[in-house]
């Protein structure tokens, strides 16, 4: 009750601006409502990729997920890899602007929040490897994971996997080289408390980073593993 009291005040002494425009009008982690609207929402995808397609096979599954079917079930994207949605992503990652997880995670909670499927018992952030975590100082996958714990009452599992090498970044290979390059590259050494686990991320592209981990879930006990992530780019091979 007191800290709500505190954040409407600090509201009232310091309005809240939007994050892209500026505009006063914004509300404490939020983006003005013609800003919001304008962002580049995801539509038409696969279910269990989130590849944007414009036809979708009786299942909901594209093409390249009914040839060779990922070790996730299905994943929830939000926004195509597009400005000004890669900008924010970009500012979270390598500026250092924290502030950008809970304005990301909220919108991704409000969908997550609206759905009928039962939502899973933890979630999973993509970890990164020691060197990486010591250079860059944070996760990004950890600091959105935790405001969407935090908004849907999900409880994070920091620790349950460890990636056992650092690996390229995927963007920078060539389509050949990106499943050897997170071939495995992720460890769970222990058993998961539930069954039902959703791996999040800042940004899918092309989706072997999280079907190695599901796969590294799945033997470690998972039955159901989803993906959460922001942004959506490239296509699953």
């Amino acid at each position: 009750m007191v800290y709500q009291y505190l954040v409407r005040l600090q509201d009232l002494l310091l309005p809240p601006h939007c994050r892209l425009c500026g505009d006063s009008s914004g509300q404490a982690a939020r983006l003005c409502a013609p800003c919001a609207a304008e962002l580049p929402w995801l539509t038409t995808t696969c279910t269990q990729c989130a590849q944007p397609v414009t036809a979708l096979s009786p299942h909901g599954h594209c093409g390249a997920c009914q040839r060779r079917r990922p070790a996730f079930a299905q994943t929830t994207a939000l926004f195509h890899y597009q400005p000004p949605v890669d900008h924010l992503l970009k500012r979270l990652k390598f500026a250092r602007e924290l502030a950008v997880a809970p304005l990301l995670a909220g919108m991704l909670a409000e969908r997550l929040d609206q759905r009928e499927q039962a939502l899973p018992g933890q979630l999973v952030p993509v970890p990164l490897h020691h060197s990486r975590l010591r250079e860059r100082g944070f996760n990004q996958a950890t600091e959105l994971a935790r405001s969407l714990g935090r908004q849907l009452h999900i409880p994070v599992a920091h620790h349950l996997c460890k990636r056992l090498r650092p690996t390229e970044p995927q963007s920078q290979l060539p389509p050949a080289a990106r499943r050897l390059n997170l071939r495995n590259a992720f460890t769970v050494p222990g058993t998961p408390e539930c069954s039902h686990l959703a791996i999040v991320d800042d940004v899918m592209t092309t989706g072997h980073t999280a079907n190695e981990l599901a796969r590294a879930l799945k033997r470690a006990g998972a039955e159901n593993v989803e993906v959460w992530v922001i942004a959506r780019a490239g296509r699953y091979l």
